[in-house]
């Protein structure tokens, strides 16, 4: 079960000056600074048996904090940890399930995590980017969609249409009209949805009690958060809600937190040339003050510290 350890894997200095954070719970902060920029947005395998050899296995159910969203994919080293049967929740704004390479990138780690025969189920929360749009969503893991094995719940999103990609149409979270060589998904989004209830349907469909969550803030609207991407949906209560739910009714075996915002320092060109790329012009901390970003976000963790009871 989730410990009462909190874990701070430093790429980016962001959440180790939270000095509210760092001096209630007295965190383990684990230097990786050095290799942040090698492993911003993406990485390499060297770099991340780097990264995980500085995993303590004593800390594998703490609550660890990894910094700015181009860290998520970190989130997957963490549950390689575990072998034991277990359900993934994630709330983000994006999808993380692309099937393109880099197979351990922040775009991709969840569907790099559904090849691990351990996860029996992944439930994706709040995802209501243009990734799941009819152009993006082609090179997204369509086929993890098949027996439910993932169920997507976007907080809003209009209908999405594939091109000569066939999707699952066993699968509870969508439903799916075949048009011949187009296929249409209709989503049932959790906008205006009683979470309670939605919550408890849910859990009748798990396979195992025990779970790992990852929470990218970027599935919060502005006013909550501060990240290095467009703004979400999810309101805070909605997801402290949800959060509470999770730690009455399951059994937490891991827990991260990513979304704080950091400047997308990179190692290469190539990199930086591609962070340009991906990263929105209209990111959520745009225009905000480094004391305001701090304040946000900090607020905003030792409050999801307190849902999950820690």
């Amino acid at each position: 079960m989730l410990s009462d350890k909190i874990r701070i894997l430093n790429f980016d200095d962001t959440v180790a000056r939270q000095p509210g954070l760092v001096g209630r719970y007295q965190p383990d902060i684990v230097d990786l600074k050095s290799l942040g920029p090698a492993v911003r947005l993406w990485s390499n395998r060297a770099n991340a048996q780097k990264v995980s050899a500085a995993f303590r296995p004593d800390l594998k159910n703490a609550v660890t904090f990894l910094g700015s969203g181009d860290f998520h994919h970190i989130s997957s080293l963490l549950i390689d940890q575990f072998e034991e049967p277990v359900t993934l929740i994630v709330f983000d704004h994006h999808p993380d399930w692309d099937i393109l390479p880099p197979r351990l990138g922040c775009g991709s780690w969840v569907s790099r995590t559904l090849k691990r025969s351990n996860i029996k189920k992944a439930v994706l929360l709040g995802i209501s980017s243009d990734d799941i749009s009819s152009y993006s969503i082609q090179t997204g893991d369509l086929d993890s969609l098949a027996h439910d094995r993932v169920e997507l719940y976007p907080y809003r999103h209009d209908p999405t249409f594939t091109f000569l990609r066939k999707v699952p149409v066993d699968n509870v979270s969508v439903t799916v009209t075949p048009l011949g060589a187009r296929d249409r998904i209709d989503w049932k989004p959790l906008a205006g949805t009683d979470l309670t209830a939605f919550f408890f349907d849910l859990l009748g469909r798990l396979e195992t009690k025990k779970v790992y969550v990852s929470l990218d803030k970027d599935c919060l609207q502005a006013c909550w958060s501060r990240t290095n991407w467009e703004e979400g949906f999810f309101r805070q209560p909605e997801v402290l809600l949800l959060l509470k739910l999770i730690r009455e009714n399951l059994d937490i075996v891991g827990f991260d937190v990513t979304g704080d915002y950091s400047p997308p320092v990179m190692d290469s060109r190539i990199k930086t040339l591609f962070a340009r790329l991906d990263h929105p012009r209209e990111f959520s901390a745009a225009w905000q003050s480094t004391a305001e970003i701090q304040s946000a976000n900090e607020r905003l963790n030792l409050q999801i510290l307190q849902a999950l009871g820690v």
